[in-house]
């Protein structure tokens, strides 16, 4: 303010006040805009505090309180329950299943035999109660309950007779020295329990014997660092340089909460409406209660076919129970908004299909479809089954087996068709038309090729030898005669 300015207003306050205004708004228009709204301050960004801090910063402090709140949700909430089970058994369902690969044909029979004596016993979990299907069931469970899983690499003696001298552990990431955070002696960088050297490659990881909230072993809670070439850890990596997964459910976890407080709000509200009140009003005019000359007291209970005379100024009144308006809605768009942050759709997360028709029930299939296949190709595959399977391979020359160079495609559970019809159609003339192979086809459905072509052949063949033709083999048109059966064989049978 200017000495005229000041002049001004000593003379004329108000006539200060207006020009002080006027110079205020001349400032707000011509000083700078904000070229984002989002970056601009008032009200309606007033309270929101943002941070610049990186993903290992982010949870640093807090990784442990939303996990356990997580994990809570997972055992009291249905819907948080529902959400992980959801995700389980869509993205891993029976098993993703390896399909071997390799020149070396003596090698590549090996290597199935390791799988079906290996992979697909709970010789190769830790525990002896899984398969490595099994294994990845509760791997993703974890992943998406606690944000991680660790899979430790245990070695075992040869005397032990398992097929390779190896099992597999799956840990929870509480095991995960959290604490061990900052600059090591040895020189390298420690990351909330996760030991980087100075080229960033992890070359640790710094685990407790046992579970931190294990109450029932008393050990020293000291870490120890184990060799990351030992430890696979698999989770959804959402920003660079992260080092460490979040839950799943982060970002909804007081939506859950209080959609969980407003039903039992309403449960108690129908609680309360449910009791049958009865008010009694007495009239101050009236002659009062009746005498025991007249009939005794009132009757204070209700039952079918009474009939009371109620004594002058006496009046009676029923409480109206409260309604539920708006319950339905309310739940439809807290839930639709529950299944966003897991990535699920709202009639997974629900079983809710009143709103659905065959159109709708697709497209969001089809989007949640995509969820999968990124949980399976970007994570599941890549960090679990490839680095089970590199383990299988290093461990494979100490049992005698030696299959450098075999290698594996894996193939994840296949989907159930909406509409199998035109979906087979749809299958049938993508194959035809060359948009993809046979294989591929197949490998959709969740098998193997190779194994269905095996089968497919040796069916076939004992098919023409029994005579036998069915409609499906595409070398017998319909209506033709059939191949003549093999000498010996049954008598020529058209199905």
């Amino acid at each position: 303010m200017n000495w005229l300015d000041r002049a001004i207003s000593f003379v004329s306050p108000a006539a200060g006040a207006r020009r002080a205004r006027a110079r205020l708004l001349e400032g707000v228009l011509s000083g700078p805009r904000n070229l984002y709204e989002g970056a601009g301050r008032g009200r309606r960004t007033e309270g929101w505090r943002v941070t610049g801090a990186s993903a290992n910063a982010e949870t640093r402090t807090q990784l442990s309180l939303l996990r356990n709140r997580c994990r809570d949700l997972a055992q009291n909430n249905a819907y948080a329950a529902r959400a992980v089970a959801v995700i389980a058994h869509n993205t891993v369902g029976a098993g993703i299943i390896p399909r071997i690969e390799g020149s070396n044909e003596a090698k590549r029979k090996r290597a199935a035999r390791l799988v079906k004596d290996w992979l697909d016993t709970p010789l190769c979990d830790a525990d002896g109660r899984n398969h490595f299907y099994g294994l990845q069931a509760l791997v993703i469970r974890t992943v998406a309950e606690s944000g991680e899983a660790l899979i430790r690499r245990r070695w075992r003696r040869p005397s032990d007779g398992l097929p390779v001298p190896m099992q597999l552990q799956v840990l929870e990431p509480d095991l995960l020295d959290s604490g061990k955070d900052g600059p090591l002696p040895n020189g390298n960088l420690c990351h909330q329990g996760i030991e980087v050297d100075r080229l960033g490659r992890r070359v640790a990881y710094w685990l407790f014997d046992d579970h931190p909230g294990d109450g029932v072993r008393l050990r020293t809670l000291a870490s120890k660092p184990i060799p990351a070439a030992d430890v696979i850890h698999v989770y959804r990596q959402d920003r660079p340089g992260q080092m460490r997964g979040v839950p799943w459910g982060a970002p909804v976890i007081i939506r859950l909460r209080d959609f969980a407080d407003y039903e039992d709000a309403q449960l108690l509200r129908q609680k309360i409406a449910a009791c049958f009140a009865v008010f009694v009003h007495d009239d101050d005019s009236g002659p009062g209660p009746p005498s025991p000359s007249q009939g005794g007291d009132l009757l204070e209970e209700i039952g079918p076919g009474i009939v009371e005379h109620l004594p002058p100024g006496r009046d009676v009144r029923f409480a109206v129970p409260p309604g539920v308006d708006g319950y339905v809605d309310y739940s439809r768009v807290s839930l639709t908004a529950v299944a966003a942050g897991y990535g699920v759709t709202y009639e997974a997360l629900t079983g809710d299909l009143s709103g659905v028709n065959f159109s709708s029930g697709r497209m969001g299939w089809l989007e949640m479809a995509r969820n999968i296949d990124a949980w399976q190709w970007n994570m599941l595959i890549p960090q679990l089954c490839a680095g089970v399977w590199g383990w299988m391979v290093e461990a494979s020359p100490i049992a005698g087996l030696g299959l450098e160079g075999v290698t594996a495609s894996w193939t994840p559970p296949r989907r159930e068709m909406i509409d199998p019809v035109k979906e087979t159609e749809a299958i049938r003339e993508g194959v035809r038309s060359g948009l993809y192979t046979q294989s591929e086809a197949i490998r959709r459905q969740g098998y193997d090729p190779e194994t269905v072509f095996l089968e497919r052949a040796a069916e076939l063949k004992r098919m023409r030898e029994l005579g036998i033709a069915f409609d499906t083999d595409a070398a017998v048109k319909p209506g033709a005669t059939p191949p003549p059966a093999a000498p010996g064989g049954a008598s020529d049978t058209t199905a």
